[in-house]
């Protein structure tokens, strides 16, 4: 239960932090990259939040697609790093955030399991 509640603590400081900086992103990728790194994120979080409301396979599911997305939050911010959207430093701290967030989660899916 605890590890759920830092989860959600740590997606909420993530999403603080991603999303007014996808903001600054060049136009050429706001419309595409960026909505899809924000949508993954806010999908991430709705399926955090879904999985503690439900027990069982029904929870497991939710973690599951948690894990996709988190997959896809990460590819998307290896783009943004690569287009130089994003320097070193920011890529630095938000991939330190992203993995705590998978550790947090691989362990709640280990703890279903």
């Amino acid at each position: 239960m605890e590890n759920e509640l830092i989860l959600l603590t740590r997606t909420y400081d993530y999403l603080d932090w991603i999303i007014p900086r996808s903001h600054d992103f060049k136009r050429i990728y706001r419309s595409n990259i960026t909505q899809r790194l924000v949508d993954a994120s806010l999908d991430f979080q709705e399926c955090v939040y879904l999985a503690q409301a439900f027990n069982g396979q029904i929870r497991l599911r939710h973690l599951r697609t948690a894990d996709a997305h988190l997959n896809m939050i990460r590819c998307y911010l290896r783009l943004l790093l690569k287009w130089h959207q994003l320097s070193k430093g920011q890529y630095e701290h938000v991939s330190q955030m992203v993995a705590e967030m998978g550790r947090l989660l691989g362990g709640w899916i280990k703890a279903e399991k």
